[in-house]
């Protein structure tokens, strides 16, 4: 279990040195073609309830994800994390720039005194972050499990999708029997459906 701990924080080095080697400019033209492929996607586009999430360095920014939905009338959810027994919630996002607080790591979240809780069972797809990826669905995130532990919960029906430009992809991620995978990895390059 530490051997695979080790692995993977060796690999998601790696993505993260490629990823930072990157121009601006460059970065932004592939996170652009992820988007045009994603807003095209049919899950996508057929999704009433879309749960995305608010990106860390080295993950898809997700931007212009969450303002294309607003701007599409789609119902935007995002998690609340919290340390205690509650774990995690989900609540329904009415306007991006009033429903988020500051949260910690400077990264926004949901204010559950301005958001609707929704149940997780009404995901109809989730639009999940990581640093790496494999063919076969496999992620790593940032290393605290949070996405994981929400990749377990979510219904049979909701598709599991996640963005990764294609140097982001790995050769093999090395997955614990908790890990879960993603249904499809969509990139700057390609659609991949888990094998």
């Amino acid at each position: 279990m530490e051997d695979l701990k080790v692995k993977k924080q060796e690999i998601r080095s790696q993505v993260e040195e490629k990823l930072e080697a990157l121009s601006k400019k460059e970065i932004m033209e592939k996170y652009g073609l992820i988007e045009e492929q994603l807003f095209d996607f049919a899950n996508f586009r057929e999704a009433e309830v879309t749960l995305l999430y608010v990106s860390h360095p080295h993950e898809v920014n997700s931007a212009n994800i969450l303002k294309y939905c607003s701007e599409s009338s789609k119902d935007i959810v995002l998690p609340l994390f919290s340390g205690g027994n509650n774990g995690t919630k989900l609540y329904k996002i009415a306007d991006i720039k009033k429903d988020l607080k500051i949260g910690p790591g400077n990264i926004l979240e949901p204010d559950p005194s301005r958001c609707k809780a929704i149940p997780i069972d009404d995901v109809d797809i989730a639009i999940i972050p990581g640093i790496a990826f494999d063919e076969k669905g496999g992620r790593i995130g940032i290393g605290n499990g949070r996405y994981g532990r929400i990749l377990s919960k979510l219904p049979v029906t909701a598709r599991k999708v996640a963005c990764a430009t294609e140097d982001q992809m790995t050769q093999a991620i090395p997955m614990e029997s908790h890990d879960k995978y993603v249904d499809i990895i969509i990139t700057d390059k390609r659609i991949i459906y888990k094998i």
